[in-house]
């Protein structure tokens, strides 16, 4: 189901949070849970991931992340703000103490001329730490942008886990 690389990542992700200390918990809307089935997919992993949200819909963005509408309407959910308030938002909502969060657009539709298929806004908030964010660009069909996006989103929560 996930590659080798993204396999080994996981595992490297798990081993750095659980030597820090930390809980992690998963903030998903283009994704739809593929990074927390990466990270749940090695077994022994219940003992650093705390939980995961899929919030594909605004509505779940704000109801399950506290992800105020009126950012979402001013900004587009696909952005740098929102991304930061989802990973910042389950913090607060979960037991976690390290976040992810990416919300995009996978395609094949959906894109614009400002936010084209294949941009996702990647955030990682740590209690403690400045959230951090990565605005990402990826190529190939939808499988393709929702597998680099685990994968760019697991090495996200690496660097600041670490």
């Amino acid at each position: 189901m996930f590659s080798g690389e993204q396999l080994k990542l996981a595992e490297a992700v798990l081993a750095a949070c659980r030597n820090a200390g930390l809980k992690l918990g998963v903030a998903e809307s283009c994704t739809g849970g593929l990074i927390s089935g990466c990270l749940t997919a090695v077994s022994g992993s219940s003992d650093v991931v705390e939980r995961g949200f899929v919030t594909y819909t605004n509505e779940a963005k704000f109801d399950q992340l506290g992800v105020p509408l009126s950012l979402i309407d001013t900004v587009g959910a696909v952005s740098e703000e929102v991304a930061r308030a989802m990973a910042e938002g389950a913090i607060k909502k979960s037991k976690a103490q390290i976040t992810v969060a990416v919300t995009g657009i996978a395609g094949p539709t959906g894109g614009t001329p400002d936010k084209p298929v294949g941009l996702v806004h990647i955030a990682v908030a740590r209690e403690g730490v400045d959230t951090v964010h990565e605005r990402c660009q990826f190529d190939g069909d939808r499988d393709a942008v929702r597998e680099q996006t685990v994968s760019a989103a697991l090495e996200m929560i690496m660097a600041l886990a670490g």
